[in-house]
């Protein structure tokens, strides 16, 4: 039950960080893409930009600075490499957004949060 409503939750976050993202003049390209490497939760475009975004929904914003960490980004990272040729057009730029999401809280957008 704890792991259905954890999934429910997650969705709803990705949801809510989509309309918040379309918001700010982006489109959403695909969501929950899986690969070998890891899930990507939303692919954006915007203006030849292509972002990667992972979403962290917690219930306290202070659990919002433990969310993401550096595996985490790398796992992103990876799995965006892998399917990259699937969603960018020639002269894109492409990189990975972080969208951590609390309740009372804006969402805090950390664009381009993986620079290895």
């Amino acid at each position: 039950m704890k792991r259905q409503i954890a999934e429910r939750s997650g969705r709803d976050a990705e949801d809510r960080a989509a309309r918040w993202l379309e918001a700010q003049g982006w489109a959403v390209v695909a969501r929950r893409v899986k690969t070998k490497a890891g899930e990507i939760d939303l692919i954006m475009r915007r203006e030849g930009l292509v972002a990667f975004v992972e979403v962290k929904w917690r219930l306290r914003p202070a659990e919002l600075d433990l969310a993401i960490d550096e595996r985490r980004l790398a796992r992103v990272a990876a799995a965006a490499e892998a399917v990259a040729h699937d969603y960018l057009a020639p002269g894109d730029d492409m990189r990975i957004d972080v969208i951590l999401l609390a309740p009372g809280t804006p969402p805090r957008h950390i664009a381009n949060a993986w620079q290895p």
